[in-house]
Parts: structure tokens; C-alpha cells; sequence
């Protein structure tokens, strides 16, 4: 079986291997493979090509840029998401907007360890895509699955934009597959865009009743609420995975939304101009006549993340309260 974190190095590795412009940047990710060790080995077999960086996440970022300009294509590993705000100014303002300024591509990954586990705390359990999709020029990439994990990473290092990869920390051993896909990519593709799955949301689980759209580690408490509502109550929730939340699948999301006539939005981040608030906004004015009742989104408080367990899992959107707010929907 394939952990989603031995999958996100498995993807590294072969960028490594058949790039020779790729290199991983980031604070131990050499001798000591990271901090969640998704680099772990890699340096062994790939001399001089995964670096230590200083503990400046801004230093590390600007490297990058610099080294994108001079034809390379570095991935950057944050320890966590949370850190990638001392990059900011890098990652929105010269990354983002290099090649509407220059016409020069900026081809980085900045891989970001995202969302909370239990007793992580308010400083290294924050989802950072609502942020980053807010730009112009990011695309932000925050994949559910095994497979996801494997490929979205992969075709991140391939395309010329700057990406934000959002991979969540929960999954990191606890989500497994049994084997890896089968990836046609080619690193090297001679000014020809590579066929790509991003921007293209996934249908998790096929409904009748109410579309639930989500992603990340949500995606899976979505899916135990849709078998508890299922089993227990004959309730059919038709759940959308989106992959990626910038670009976002709009036509997917409509379509889904065509059949159940329900829309409930779930996101791990906060709710406050979020991902979740955009993809309610674009139902309600691309789609407002497929509407039974109004749309809702459902995410965390808009609190800091806590430190105690019990109090995590009471404050991130789980199962119980997916299901508790898709009954609310539906008696409409």
C-alpha cells in the first residue's frame, strides 16, 4: 500500500530523475528528509540536488524565483503552510506576477504542509488556499487522494505557472492506495503544454439529493457523512472533489447542482472570503434557477485553530456536522 506521503515523494523522485532543471529546496530536507520526511532519501540519490535552505522561508522563495528565471524548476518544501506567510511578498508579488510583467515564465512548486492534526495548535494547522487563490498567476492545487497527491504534483512541476500545493497533513499516513497511476507527463515537451487534469473536479460520489463541494482531507468526511445518511436515513449526497481550487470547475460544480437542486460548500479553512464563499457565490450567479433552497458553505469558526483535541475536532468541519448540515438543507 501507498501512503498519500510516500506518493508526494514518489512524484518528487521522478521529477528529479527525468528533469534534470528540477532540484528541492527547503529547511532539513537533505540528511534528514523533512520535517513529515517526504524528501527522505532523496539527497542520497540525488547528489547536490535537494538543499538545506536557511531558516527564511522568504530567502527560500526568492531563490527559487531567481533560479525559475535561469531556466531551472525548483520545488520549495515548507515545514508548514502557516510559514509561507514570510513568503508572502515573494510567492504574490514576484512569483504571481512575473511573467505578466516580463513575459518570462516562473515555473515553481511551493509545497505546503496544510491543516491541522490533533494538539497542532493555532501555529501550524492553517489552510493557506484561500489566500493564495485570491492572486492572479497562482495555481492552487489541494489534492484529496493518493492519486491526486501523485499526479496533480507531478503535472505542478511540469506547467510553467507558479504553483501552491497544498497537501494536507492528515492524509499524510492515513490515507492509502494500493498502487501509484499510471502518468503520461513529459518534463521536457519542447514549448507544447502538456495534457492536464488540473482545474478539473472529480465526482467522489454520485447523489440525488444535495451536492456537497469540497476538497483536501474534507472530501473524506463528506464521504463518511454520505454513507451515514445513506445507510441510516436513505439520504443520497452526490459529493465533488475540486482538485484544485484555482482554477476552479465551475461547469462541474453547476452540473452537480442540475441534478440535486442543493448546494452545501465545506472547506477546512477559514470562512471568511474563502474558497467556500466563492464557490456559493458562483452557484448563486451562474446557477441560481437550478436552486431549491438558498446554498450554504459550512466551515471551522472564525477562531484560531485550538490546541486541544477535543476542541480540533469540535471546531473542523467532520462528518457529524456535514450531515447535521445537510439535513438542515433539506428541510427546506
Amino acid at each position: 500500500m501507498i501512503t498519500y506521503l510516500e506518493a508526494i515523494r514518489a512524484a518528487q523522485q521522478r521529477a528529479l530523475r527525468e528533469d534534470e532543471r528540477v532540484f528541492l529546496y527547503g529547511q532539513d530536507i537533505g540528511r534528514f528528509g523533512g520535517a513529515f520526511k517526504a524528501t527522505k532519501g532523496l539527497a542520497a540519490e540525488f547528489p547536490g540536488r535537494v538543499i538545506d535552505s536557511p531558516i527564511s522561508e522568504d530567502a527560500q522563495v526568492g531563490l527559487a524565483v531567481g533560479a525559475a528565471l535561469e531556466g531551472m524548476r525548483p520545488i520549495v518544501e515548507m515545514q508548514f503552510a502557516d510559514f509561507s506567510s514570510v513568503a508572502f511578498n515573494q510567492i504574490i508579488n514576484q512569483a504571481a506576477t512575473l511573467f505578466w510583467r516580463t513575459q518570462m515564465p516562473c515555473p515553481i512548486v511551493v509545497r505546503l504542509p496544510s491543516g491541522g492534526t490533533a494538539g497542532s495548535g493555532p501555529f501550524h494547522s492553517q489552510c493557506m488556499e484561500s489566500l493564495y487563490a485570491h492572486y492572479p498567476g497562482l495555481v492552487v492545487m489541494t489534492p484529496a487522494t493518493v492519486e491526486d497527491a501523485y499526479t496533480l504534483l507531478l503535472e505542478a512541476v511540469a506547467i510553467d505557472d507558479p504553483v501552491v500545493f497544498c497537501e494536507h497533513k492528515l492524509l499524510y499516513y492515513h490515507l492509502k492506495a494500493a498502487r501509484l497511476p499510471e502518468v503520461q507527463i513529459s518534463f521536457q515537451r519542447n514549448g507544447h503544454a502538456p495534457a492536464l487534469t488540473a482545474g478539473r473536479a472529480r465526482l467522489a460520489r454520485a447523489g440525488r439529493d444535495l451536492t456537497v463541494v469540497t476538497y483536501s482531507a474534507t472530501v473524506h468526511e463528506a464521504l463518511a457523512a454520505a454513507a451515514e445518511l445513506s445507510r441510516k436515513e436513505g439520504i443520497e449526497l452526490e459529493i465533488v472533489d475540486l482538485r484544485t481550487v484555482k482554477p476552479l470547475d465551475t461547469q462541474t460544480v453547476l452540473a452537480s447542482v442540475a441534478r440535486t437542486g442543493r448546494l452545501l460548500a465545506v472547506g477546512e479553512s477559514m470562512p471568511w472570503g474563502g474558497v467556500t464563499a466563492e464557490v456559493v457565490a458562483r452557484v448563486a450567479s451562474e446557477g441560481f434557477s437550478l436552486l431549491d433552497a438558498p446554498p450554504r458553505r459550512l466551515n471551522p469558526p472564525d477562531t484560531p485553530v485550538p490546541s486541544h483535541p477535543n476542541l480540533w475536532h469540535a471546531h473542523r468541519p467532520g462528518a457529524e456536522s456535514i450531515a447535521r448540515a445537510a439535513r438542515d438543507l433539506l428541510r427546506y
